[in-house]
């Protein structure tokens, strides 16, 4: 691999990122979430569902780097 996983991982979420807030937007936008509660509840899983999906990526990282450093 010519690059590290960071920054490929990086490069992914740079493209991955607005896709994900078009369809936020769309949703937002769609008269779904009628009341605050509904805003607050989706708010409420798409970010920290968001943030939890970038930093898996870094969880993956090391946990191939601690498996490939046990193979040596």
């Amino acid at each position: 691999m010519e690059y590290s996983f960071k920054r490929l991982w990086n490069t992914a979420f740079l493209f991955v990122s607005p896709v994900w807030y078009m369809l936020v937007w769309i949703i937002w936008s769609s008269g779904q979430l009628q009341t605050i509660r509904d805003k607050i509840i989706f708010l409420g899983i798409v970010i920290p569902g968001f943030l939890i999906i970038y930093s898996s990526g870094f969880i993956i990282e090391r946990w191939h780097e601690k498996k490939k450093k046990g193979r040596i």
